[in-house]
């Protein structure tokens, strides 16, 4: 895991649920095969309603046209409040991942998306001091950095303070449950 990660920010509400990241129709992909692997980053979001997405207008695309079908222009998801809430699907992060998102920053988050996030070292989850859906904007640039606990807005120059990530951060330094039970001798290589 890098401690400096660099973006362009999609900006969400708050109770983003799993069936709005990934509806349940397109939970026949399995993940394991890389050909519909990338199904799940062409689906990601698009149960997000059109006046939620992409904030503070909305009715912007995760996907814009012309884009890449597959991977998003957006690498950096800024959430409100209970993001990820709903079933327990572990698609979730993993339409994100697939999607080319490689962090989220939200208010708090429903645990079992965030332990999802953690466990599978899809992507990172990390929660902010402050509602940042109120003052970034999808499109903003934006800089995290894991190190000092900052995401710094480029777009507007905003510093905002990050929690640390706790006792979950060599969890998602290794890369996942499985690696980092591995790098530290509880599973054989």
């Amino acid at each position: 895991m890098q401690s400096r990660i660099e973006g362009t920010a999609y900006v969400l509400g708050d109770n983003i649920d799993t069936d709005q990241i990934i509806p349940a129709q397109y939970l026949t992909y399995n993940p394991a095969i890389p050909a519909e692997f990338k199904m799940f980053g062409k689906f990601a979001l698009c149960g997000v309603p059109d006046d939620q997405a992409g904030l503070p207008k909305g009715h912007v695309p995760f996907h814009p046209p012309g884009a890449d079908e597959y991977v998003s222009p957006y690498t950096i998801i800024i959430g409100g409040k209970n993001f990820g809430c709903g079933s327990s699907r572990e698609h979730a992060p993993i339409a994100l991942a697939a999607a080319g998102v490689v962090a989220v920053v939200a208010e708090f988050y429903a645990r079992i998306f965030y332990r999802n996030a953690v466990n599978g070292g899809y992507l990172v989850p990390i929660e902010s001091k402050t509602r940042l859906i109120d003052s970034v904007c999808t499109g903003d640039k934006l800089v995290i950095d894991l190190e000092a606990k900052t995401l710094t807005n480029v777009t507007s120059g905003a510093v905002t303070e990050l929690l640390p990530l706790g006792e979950v951060g060599p969890i998602i330094e290794a890369g996942g449950l499985f690696a980092y039970a591995q790098k530290v001798g509880m599973l054989a290589k």
